[in-house]
């Protein structure tokens, strides 16, 4: 399969994946707090879990001496952060609901004071909207997807790793 990947890939270091695996997860974190800060967006407790993957990719890469270790911790975390974006992008397209605390529905059958309950009860910023996109995928979305490529990126390291080895 290593053989497969270099065909289409040059060889990455260890180093250099890890490296790599840490800048695009630093970039990450810094576009949300440039979008929170800078643009006035507020996070949604959904965006806060997802930034927790990327500050444990940013500090991992901090340590290159370890390549295989490190490599796959960032790929085990990378992998947590597709699943929380991927579940977040969801919650925003309405394919299923979001936590309790962080969507609210306006569809509940109880009485008008459950639902002012309810409505009091959501914060300001809800899971359940999309505050930013671009090309048709949220933040969430374009998380996904980078997350996706740190982890394949570590994945990919780890392989053409273990042909050098051999």
């Amino acid at each position: 399969m290593a053989d497969k990947i270099n065909q289409f890939l040059p060889p990455i270091t260890p180093g250099q994946g890890i490296l790599l695996c840490g800048a695009i997860s630093a970039s990450l974190y810094a576009g949300a707090l440039w979008f929170q800060y800078v643009g006035g967006l507020s996070p949604c407790s959904l965006c806060l879990w997802q930034r927790w993957p990327h500050i444990m990719i940013a500090v991992l890469a901090l340590f290159i001496r370890m390549p295989r270790l490190i490599l796959t911790a960032i790929a085990m975390t990378a992998a947590t952060s597709v699943i929380l974006a991927a579940y977040h992008a969801g919650v925003e397209w309405q394919l299923w609901p979001g936590p309790g605390g962080c969507t609210a529905s306006l569809t509940s059958g109880d009485d008008l004071t459950s639902l002012t309950d309810s409505l009091l009860a959501t914060p300001v910023v809800r899971c359940d909207q999309v505050a930013w996109s671009f090309l048709g995928l949220s933040m969430a979305g374009w998380n996904s997807l980078f997350s996706l490529d740190i982890c394949l990126i570590a994945l990919i390291c780890l392989l053409q790793g273990k042909k050098v080895a051999s």
